[in-house]
């Protein structure tokens, strides 16, 4: 989870700079970010996908953990994986929520623009 949490936040603060530096148009500050986090979401769910192809050996989640905290087996492979993997879809749908939210407010700032 600090793994992956640790990724999400470093591009999390990439999309928040570039809406920081288009600040002088807040309905185009949003737009941006919300097209950049929806495009996050998307390698989240790709790389949500591609676990079921990784070894769990090769991944950077696998080297932060302690060799006696490690999964041993076939079997603790399959379960590491398939936490990994939803520990990725999580992030994803809080990225895809988070852009849902910005289109929203992007579009409601547009919107009060034109009836003003």
């Amino acid at each position: 989870m600090i793994c992956i949490g640790r990724a999400v936040l470093f591009g999390s603060l990439a999309i928040g700079l570039v809406m920081l530096s288009l600040s002088f148009d807040l309905a185009l500050a949003f737009s941006a970010g919300a097209i950049m986090t929806l495009l996050m979401s998307e390698i989240l769910i790709l790389k949500a996908h591609a676990t079921t192809q990784q070894n769990p050996r090769k991944t950077e989640v696998w080297l932060h953990l302690k060799p006696e905290a490690r999964p041993v087996g076939a079997s603790g492979a399959k379960v590491f994986l398939a936490v990994l993997k939803d520990t990725y879809l999580r992030f994803a749908v809080l990225s895809l929520e988070a852009g849902c939210g910005f289109f929203a407010f992007s579009t409601m700032l547009r919107l009060a623009r034109a009836a003003s």
